[in-house]
C-alpha cells in the first residue's frame, strides 16, 4: 500500500491545489442541513466527469456514485455535506458571509464550523484518484455524499431512499477532521464516538397570579425539581465505569415575575458509549419527568427527542486491518486515539446493512499552534469543531485526509 501511494505522489501533489480551491469555495457557500443543493450538485458533476453512475436527490440532497471495476468487494466511502446555523469569526479571506433560512422561516448566519466542506473535498479527491487508477484495485466503489448529519436525519433519509437499489457494501469507511496536529491520523477499535440524544420536554401546569400560588400548578417548580433529579441519572443510576453525560442547556418559562405560567420547557442533551447505558438513560429521563410532574398534580409532560445519534462502534477486525495500513503509510503520524464525546449518524449505514464500518479522525490544527498549546497543557484552548473560531491548517490536512481515504479503500480493494 505504501508503495502504491508513493507511485501516486506526483498526482496527489498536483491534486492538492484543486482540492484546496474546492474546499474554499464550499466554505464560502455553506448550506444548512437538508438544503445542500449546490454542494450536492458540485459533487455529482465531479463524479459524472469521472465515469461514475450517479444517483442524486437521495434523502433530499444525497448523492451516490458507483464505479464498477470487475469482481471484488464493495467498498463504501462516505462524507457529510451540511453546515451549521452560526456565524464564522475566523477572519479568513474566504470566511463565510452566508445567511440561510431555518425550517421555521427565521434567518441565520451559516458556516462550515465543523469541517464538512473539507470532508466533501476529501471524498471528491479520493474518487478522482481511484477512478484514474483502476489498475490498482478491483470490485465496486460506492461514494456517498450525505446531507443532514448535523440534525441526525441525513443517513436515515438516504437509507430510506436507497432501499435495495444499490449494492450492499462489504465495508463502510468514513473520517472526520478534528482538533489535532495537522497530518495526523487517529484510529480506535470499539466505541470512538458517543451516542447523542437531545430532548425537548414541555411541562404543563396551571397558571395563576404570582400572589395566589395556591391557585396554580407551577410548571417552573416541576422543571426545577426535574432538573435537579435528572442529574442523578449519571451520579446514581450509571455505573462508575460507564461514561455518561447529561447536560441541561435550557429552561424556559414565563414572561413576568408576578405571573405563574401555564407551561415550562426544559431542553437537555445526553451522551453515552453503550447502547445499554443509552437506553437506560432514556427510560430514566421519561420516568423522572413524568413522576415529578405527577407529584405536583400535573399530567404527563410532552417529551420529544429532537436529535438522536447512535454510538459509533468500530468493528474490531476491520479496525485492526485498517490500522496496519495506516501505520505502514503514516508512521509516527498515526496513533490510537481516545473516544470523542461528539456524535455522528455515520454508523446508521452499517447498522442498517449489518456490515462492518470504521470511522477515524484526521488532525487539522496548525502544528505550531498545537505544539504551543500542548507544551502549555492547554489543548482545550484551541478552537474546536462548532466554534466560531475553528480553523484548519489546509495543506497538510487536505493531504492526510486524501491519503487516508485512499489507503482505506485500497485496504479492501487493492489488487494483490
Amino acid at each position: 500500500m505504501t508503495t502504491t501511494l508513493k507511485q501516486l505522489g506526483p498526482e496527489i501533489d498536483a491534486l492538492l491545489p484543486k482540492l484546496a480551491a474546492i474546499y474554499k469555495d464550499l466554505h464560502q457557500h455553506p448550506e444548512l442541513s437538508m438544503q445542500e443543493f449546490r454542494t450536492a450538485s458540485i459533487a455529482a458533476d465531479h463524479l459524472k466527469t469521472l465515469g461514475y453512475e450517479v444517483s442524486e436527490g437521495l434523502g433530499t440532497t444525497g448523492v451516490v456514485g458507483i464505479l464498477k471495476n470487475g469482481s471484488g468487494p464493495v467498498v463504501m466511502l462516505r462524507a457529510d455535506m451540511d453546515a451549521l446555523p452560526m456565524a464564522e469569526k475566523t477572519g479568513l479571506p474566504y470566511a463565510s458571509q452566508a445567511i440561510g433560512e431555518m425550517p421555521d422561516g427565521s434567518k441565520t448566519p451559516v458556516s462550515h464550523m465543523c469541517g464538512h466542506d473539507l470532508h466533501v473535498a476529501w471524498l471528491m479527491g479520493a474518487a478522482e484518484l481511484l477512478a484514474n487508477h483502476r489498475s490498482l484495485w478491483h470490485g465496486t466503489l460506492m461514494v456517498v455524499f450525505q446531507p443532514g448529519e448535523e440534525i441526525g436525519q441525513g443517513a436515515l433519509a438516504m437509507i430510506a431512499d436507497m432501499k435495495d437499489d444499490f449494492p450492499k457494501p462489504d465495508i463502510i469507511l468514513g473520517q472526520h477532521v478534528m482538533v489535532g496536529k495537522a497530518g495526523t491520523v487517529g484510529y480506535r477499535a470499539g466505541a470512538i464516538l458517543s451516542a447523542g440524544d437531545s430532548v425537548h420536554i414541555k411541562f404543563h401546569g396551571k397558571g395563576a397570579h404570582g400572589s395566589m400560588p395556591q391557585n396554580a400548578i407551577d410548571p417552573v417548580m416541576i422543571a426545577a425539581y426535574s432538573a435537579v433529579r435528572l442529574q442523578t441519572i449519571v451520579s446514581r443510576e450509571t455505573a462508575p465505569l460507564d461514561s455518561a453525560v447529561l447536560t441541561i442547556g435550557s429552561i424556559q418559562a414565563g414572561t413576568k415575575e408576578n405571573i405563574i405560567p401555564d407551561d415550562a420547557i426544559l431542553k437537555l442533551n445526553m451522551r453515552s458509549y453503550k447502547d445499554t447505558v443509552r437506553d437506560k438513560m432514556i427510560r430514566s429521563v421519561k420516568r423522572i419527568c413524568c413522576c415529578e410532574s405527577h407529584a405536583s398534580g400535573a399530567g404527563d409532560p410532552e417529551i420529544e427527542f429532537i436529535d438522536s445519534y447512535p454510538v459509533t462502534v468500530n468493528d474490531q477486525q476491520a479496525t485492526e486491518r485498517l490500522s496496519e495500513q495506516f501505520i505502514a503509510h503514516f508512521g509516527e503520524r498515526c496513533f490510537e486515539t481516545q473516544p470523542a464525546t461528539a456524535s455522528e449518524d455515520f454508523s446508521q449505514f452499517g447498522r442498517h446493512w449489518q456490515v462492518p464500518y470504521v470511522f477515524w479522525f484526521i488532525g487539522g490544527t496548525d502544528p505550531q499552534v498545537w505544539l504551543k498549546a500542548e507544551k502549555a497543557g492547554a489543548i482545550e484552548t484551541i478552537p474546536a469543531n462548532h466554534s466560531s473560531q475553528f480553523t484548519l491548517h489546509l495543506e497538510e490536512t487536505i493531504q492526510a485526509g486524501l491519503e487516508a481515504m485512499v489507503v482505506a479503500a485500497l485496504t479492501w480493494s487493492a489488487v494483490r
